[in-house]
């Protein structure tokens, strides 16, 4: 390990830039520590809970501005078990899906192996770029608006011609931070660890009255299905303002606490213009380096929430436990890309400024290891 200290002009306020989990604010933990005194450690299934739990749900109607008769679903597991839910409650026969990185790969293999499915189709691009679609005789096409391991997104539309197949986005780590229009898709999944600062262990579905339809559908075929993956039940649960078994209460606490925060300064625009500003910071600094450059080579595929950044002629590793040793953790690459790399979320919670600290506190290390 080098010793290198970092001058604390440098630093940024706040030295959190995981990608997920992500950067809980102060005031969430605020509002945690409040809820401990009459609400953590009591019944899911009485008024406080369901007043939390009915307050994300509200106020994400809000901050995606969504038409009134959309749903707002919930359920236990994180986005990966909605991966499983959708195999059996949302893709009828056959899916296609755009695979640019890790966690659209996961998706696509739990249509793979689902063996009441038809084959899906995968489309796959090379990791840092992004698929385009390919009309095709599906009942479901599976996007992913930001693909967290690459740092590469795209445009949320529905293809044209597509009939009757539901659009199905993995917004994980978009959500929160990306602009989308609900009149593009029918379900819009995600976790709230990552752009709602929030804990893991929870996925959310917006769903159109299309995609409840289709729900309903493949339930009276009597389709067999776990309970715990069941998005009827999911479905009549959320309406009650509850889960079907015991939520993580902090997870929405802090959920909630953040929603207040986004849409007390502004909602989904000016969260965007914060990515937006944090990512056009770090795209510049990168293409202005002698040793870095943007990962995602296509400026429109780039990012505005995770940002990944090549290195050449120093060591990403080092740069970054360098980095961790005087408090600005977790801009390590992701594991299975095994590139020379570094990966830096821009979620809401970060401030903009601090990504700017950061860039200068890389500027410092390199300079100092050279």
């Amino acid at each position: 390990m080098v010793n290198i200290s970092i001058p604390a002009n440098l630093l940024p306020s706040d030295g959190r830039f995981g990608s997920g989990p992500s950067k809980i604010r102060s005031e969430q933990m605020d509002a945690l520590v409040l809820a401990s005194r009459n609400v953590l450690g009591t019944s899911h299934r009485q008024a406080p809970v369901k007043n939390i739990l009915g307050s994300v749900r509200e106020q994400l109607r809000q901050l995606f501005s969504l038409p009134a008769d959309w749903e707002v679903v919930m359920g236990n597991g994180g986005a990966s078990l909605f991966w499983d839910a959708a195999t059996f409650g949302l893709i009828q026969n056959k899916s296609e899906h755009l695979v640019f990185g890790e966690f659209s790969s996961k998706f696509a293999d739990a249509a793979r192996n689902a063996p009441h499915l038809g084959q899906p189709i995968v489309v796959e691009a090379t990791p840092g770029d992004v698929p385009a679609v390919q009309l095709a005789d599906v009942d479901t096409y599976c996007f992913t608006h930001n693909e967290t391991s690459t740092g590469a997104s795209m445009q949320l539309a529905r293809p044209a011609n597509s009939g009757d197949a539901l659009v199905v986005v993995d917004a994980t780590s978009a959500a929160g931070g990306m602009a989308w229009s609900p009149s593009e898709v029918d379900v819009y999944y995600f976790s709230p660890q990552k752009g709602f600062g929030s804990e893991g262990g929870t996925w959310i579905a917006l769903c159109s009255p299309r995609a409840v339809e289709r729900i309903g559908a493949i339930a009276a075929t009597k389709r067999w299905c776990p309970p715990s993956l069941d998005l009827t039940i999911a479905l009549d649960n959320s309406r009650a303002n509850q889960t079907y078994n015991t939520p993580s209460i902090s997870t929405f606490i802090l959920l909630n606490e953040q929603l207040r925060w986004m849409l007390d300064n502004g909602g989904l625009p000016w969260c965007v213009q914060r990515t937006t500003q944090s990512s056009q910071h770090l795209y510049t600094w990168a293409t202005q380096r002698s040793f870095a450059s943007p990962f995602v080579a296509n400026a429109q595929h780039r990012s505005p929430v995770v940002g990944t950044i090549d290195l050449d002629g120093v060591d990403a590793t080092q740069i970054s436990n360098v980095l961790r040793e005087n408090g600005v953790v977790d801009t390590e690459s992701y594991r299975k890309l095994g590139r020379n790399q570094m990966r830096i979320s821009m979620f809401p919670s970060v401030e903009p400024t601090d990504v700017q600290q950061l860039t200068a506190c890389i500027d410092y290390v390199v300079e100092q290891l050279s």
